[in-house]
């Protein structure tokens, strides 16, 4: 059953600028690669955390809205489990409450980047 999915994780701090767009790269092919969708993506950056994980401060954070199948999940989660450069990741399926409030926030940023 295909349904709509936001997975957010948090990669090292050490990573250079090209690791992380690697990284996302490697996560985003993978979600194509098994028959999912990409519908949105954005770079949070280097955020603070709110407490230490794995002795760490700090982490880059990344979004990715995505379309797949329910199996998907599974091996995408895997996948974040092996790769020692993710510290934290969390994926869950978006309601159709979530789905149109993603849409309205992603309205407002493209029109507040237009002005």
């Amino acid at each position: 059953m295909i349904k709509q999915y936001e997975t957010v994780f948090i990669a090292t701090p050490v990573l250079s600028d090209a690791q992380m767009k690697e990284a996302v790269a490697k996560y985003t092919g993978f979600i194509k690669e098994n028959g999912g969708e990409i519908v949105y993506e954005e770079d949070w950056g280097l955020k603070q955390l709110a407490y230490p994980i794995q002795k760490k401060t700090s982490g880059f954070y990344y979004l990715i809205e995505f379309k797949a199948d329910t199996q998907l999940i599974e091996k995408l989660e895997t996948q974040y489990r092996r790769d020692e450069r993710i510290i934290r990741f969390l994926t869950f399926a978006m309601d159709k409450h979530a789905v149109a409030y993603a849409e309205k926030r992603r309205a407002n940023k493209q029109a507040k980047k237009e002005e």
